[in-house]
C-alpha cells in the first residue's frame, strides 16, 4: 500500500533516537555508560539523543553496545513496489 503521508528525515531521526533512548534505559545504562561502551564521547551521544544527529558508524557502534546490531540486517532488505507493474518488471529482470 502506498503511504500518502511520508515521514521526513528529521522525524525518522527523532523516532530512531527515541527508540535508542528507550532501549538504553531498558538495559539500565546511563548516557555516559552507553557512550563509553560505544567508543564515543558523551557529548556526541547526548547530541544524538537531544538533536538526533549521529554518524552512521557511531550508530552501528551504539547498536552493537545495545545488542541490536541484527536490526541492520533488515534495513533495505525487502523490495518495495508502488505498483504491480514495478513488481512484474522486477521479476522479469531477475
Amino acid at each position: 500500500m502506498i503511504q500518502l503521508v511520508q515521514k521526513t528525515a528529521p522525524q525518522i531521526a527523532q523516532e530512531l533516537s527515541e527508540r535508542v533512548r528507550r532501549r538504553r534505559k531498558e538495559k539500565g545504562f546511563t548516557q555516559a555508560q552507553l557512550a563509553e561502551r560505544s567508543g564515543m564521547s558523551l557529548a556526541s551521544y547526548k547530541r544524538f539523543e537531544q538533536q538526533h544527529e549521529i554518524a552512521f558508524d557511531s550508530l552501528i557502534k551504539v547498536a552493537i553496545a545495545l545488542g541490536c546490531e541484527k536490526d541492520f540486517d533488515t534495513l533495505f532488505s525487502t523490495p518495495q513496489f508502488s505498483s504491480i507493474e514495478e513488481l512484474l518488471a522486477s521479476e522479469k529482470n531477475r
